[in-house]
């Protein structure tokens, strides 16, 4: 019996492999034929197959954001491809799926389809103009005259498939220039189209990191230090290794692994395990303690981030002067499909399956603990359920440690986290203070605004972190006020992570918390002041029309209806959301949310409104119920029970309305999360008179 391999399948049958190489020189697409009997180059975005299968490879993960739909879009469009041949496949590592500007394979900060656009559109190009060539010289005609349509080539000799013309594209030379469809003929890109990976996970096909299986693979779990930065000192592993099913306990740099046939003979092994700990110097911290010290570093000034006219002289001169501290704890990811990772190890080579966001430093991480060159490391990557950052793990954290344990078990070894281990094994958002202070003329309006913020770095440690100000020191809002802004940065023993919108998630609940007050405490319309504030900023100015046009702004809600607006941009998107709340015994039900977007090109509307109403639902579960607390170095919170994400009959409607827009194309994946924590608390506001200036708010009504 002869068992076929994707590539393998198209090597024998032939086709059109077109692919891209880094950096871009004088080739910059590359175009291969397979040759029969091998398989076909890896290095391809793009293969047509015989069968008039097209096959896209994705050079980003799927994490339920919709990259396995748009990309396929932007190539698709160009081709003239049809819809319903087309497939998706994860592209392996390798440099030519490194993103734009070669800083390696990855996906994070709403950065896939905008980076792609362009790239992705010449490789779809390319192609249709090679099998418009192909045709024309079978038929013998001017390719002029020959134009491609759903998938096939026709003019006046009739119609040939792409598959029938594949073989005969593949032995040409790629055009030295293409020709881009002019926008006003879209047939694909922003049209709301359904997503490709959809029946998959319906019916349950999909594979996702934790569903891997190999032959003889075994299911390892890791006792960590119950400390950041904690040790083992020494373990027993006697009562572990009766747990029937357990193979091996082996020490590993990041703890103890008990190593066994499933998960749970292996979970239990853990749970059988004594260790001795050296608790390291997390061994004494707390989120109590460090709170208090972040509340005292906000009276001083920091590390200037942004500084215009004269601040203090502003103040001082300001018919009315108002100040406001915003406090916001760390928080975890949460994803629900956990960490894990599947390795396996050769004498002179690696493979690893994983749902990650960081394919490039994944595989170098590896090759750096096996002494092996990265390109003997092959990682193969699987759907996503969730990554929010997490997955693009600083340092590499859990795919070293598969890693390690499958190096010390000699055998292939799925590592996997549990949901304890996933909320107590750190790389959370850091908890950051805001101290913010606005002079009011006589009029009501803003003249002047001096900010300070602290909270820890996320990815300098020695230096400053922008993200720890991005949206403040940036912000249009200050561009008419004198204004500073300033920053502290200090270390704990607590690994830190960017977390879905990353700084912004915390900046904008200070910003428009402040905007909104600022507006009440001068008697003026939150979206008037807005409006003002952003006279010079047209963008911002047609979302806000958007968003108060949709929710009815100027009519007042039902009885018992607080109405909140906040505005945020991030990742080249702006988003404006206005939340509808009611709160009865000190709970805080959000019944709607209508959310307008301008994120330039909406390649896919139906996935930019996908993207909105996810953002949301993340946001709103950290602004009403996220909190990581630390006593005396160990973390509170283990599971759902402790660390609440949104139910389904908390939910909101939502209302997303993608603003039409010329500007340069903007992310959808992570800028719908930081308007919603202060449109919510303005709501709360509007609705009882009381600021909620701490989060999660459900902790401080």
């Amino acid at each position: 019996m002869t068992i076929w391999t994707r590539r393998g399948f198209l090597g024998a049958t032939g086709g059109l492999v077109i692919g891209f190489a880094l950096p871009v020189r004088r080739r910059p697409y590359l175009v291969e034929a397979a040759p029969a009997g091998e398989p076909a180059t890896v290095t391809a975005f793009l293969r047509i197959g015989t069968d008039d299968v097209v096959t896209v490879m994705a050079n980003h993960s799927e994490m339920g954001q919709g990259v396995w739909t748009t990309i396929p879009m932007l190539i698709a469009e160009e081709l003239e491809a049809d819809w319903s041949k087309l497939r998706v496949e994860h592209a392996p590592v390798a440099p030519e799926f490194a993103r734009p500007g070669g800083r390696g394979q990855g996906t994070g900060g709403s950065s896939t389809t905008r980076s792609e656009v362009e790239r992705l559109r010449q490789v779809g190009a390319t192609a249709r103009m090679m099998l418009i060539e192909a045709a024309a010289r079978r038929w013998k005609v001017p390719a002029d005259r020959l134009r491609a349509e759903a998938g096939h080539v026709i003019g006046p000799g009739g119609r040939l498939s792409f598959g029938q013309l594949a073989a005969d594209a593949a032995k040409l030379p790629p055009p030295a220039r293409v020709a881009l469809k002019d926008p006003a003929s879209w047939k694909i890109i922003g049209k709301p189209m359904r997503r490709l990976d959809s029946p998959e996970k319906i019916t349950g096909r999909a594979v996702f990191g934790i569903d891997v299986q190999l032959p003889g693979l075994l299911t390892a779990v890791v006792r960590r230090p119950p400390t950041f930065g904690g040790q083992v000192k020494s373990f027993r592993a006697d009562a572990a290794l009766r747990v029937p099913g357990v193979r091996q306990v082996v020490g590993v740099p990041s703890g103890v692994a008990v190593i066994a046939d499933h998960f749970w003979a292996a979970k239990l092994g853990r749970d059988a395990l004594e260790v001795d700990w050296d608790p390291g110097p997390g061994g004494e911290f707390s989120t109590d303690g460090y709170l208090a010290k972040l509340r005292e570093l906000v009276h001083q000034n920091g590390e200037p981030a942004a500084d215009k006219g004269n601040a203090e002289a502003a103040l001082a001169g300001a018919a009315r002067r108002i100040e406001a501290q915003y406090e916001l704890p760390y928080l975890a990811h949460a994803p629900m499909e956990p960490l894990n990772a599947t390795v396996r190890i050769a004498p002179d080579a690696c493979e690893i399956w994983t749902g990650t966001q960081s394919q490039t430093g994944d595989q170098r991480a590896a090759a750096e603990i096996l002494g092996l060159a990265p390109e003997k490391v092959a990682l193969h990557t699987t759907f996503l359920g969730g990554g929010f950052g997490r997955r693009a793990a600083l340092g590499q954290d859990f795919v070293r440690e598969a890693v390690e344990v499958a190096r010390a078990a000699r055998a292939p070894v799925k590592t996997v986290w549990t949901r304890d281990d996933d909320l107590r094994g750190g790389r959370y958002r850091p908890m950051f203070v805001h101290r913010v202070e606005g002079g009011l003329d006589a009029g009501g309006w803003p003249v002047a605004w001096r900010h300070t913020i602290a909270g820890q770095p996320i990815a300098r440690p020695g230096g400053t972190d922008t993200s720890g100000f991005e949206g403040i020191a940036d912000s249009p809002y200050l561009g008419a006020l004198a204004h500073l802004v300033t920053l502290h940065s200090p270390q704990t023993p607590v690994p830190v992570q960017w977390w879905r919108s990353v700084g912004n998630s915390h900046t904008a609940f200070a910003m428009e918390s402040f905007v909104d007050e600022l507006a009440h405490a001068g008697k003026r319309d939150p979206l008037a002041l807005r409006r003002r504030l952003l006279a010079d900023h047209p963008r911002q100015l047609a979302v806000l029309d958007a968003v108060a046009e949709r929710a009815r702004w100027g009519t007042p809600p039902a009885a018992g209806i607080g109405r909140g607006l906040a505005i945020h941009e991030s990742f080249g998107s702006v988003v404006a959301q206005v939340a509808d709340v009611s709160v009865a015994d000190g709970r805080i039900r959000v019944h709607r949310v209508v959310c307008a977007i301008d994120c330039g090109l909406a390649v896919n509307p139906a996935g930019i409104t996908a993207q909105m109403e996810s953002s949301i639902i993340y946001g709103l579960s950290a602004a009403l119920y996220g909190a990581i607390h630390i006593d005396h170095g160990r973390v509170r919170e283990s599971n759902f029970h402790d660390y609440p994400v949104l139910r389904i009959h908390e939910a909101p409607a939502i209302d997303v309305v993608i603003v039409p827009s010329k500007a340069a194309m903007g992310g959808g994946g992570e800028p719908g999360t930081p308007p919603i924590a202060p449109a919510v608390a303005n709501a709360v506001f509007a609705l009882t008179g009381k600021r909620l200036r701490v989060l999660p708010m459900m902790s401080a009504t």
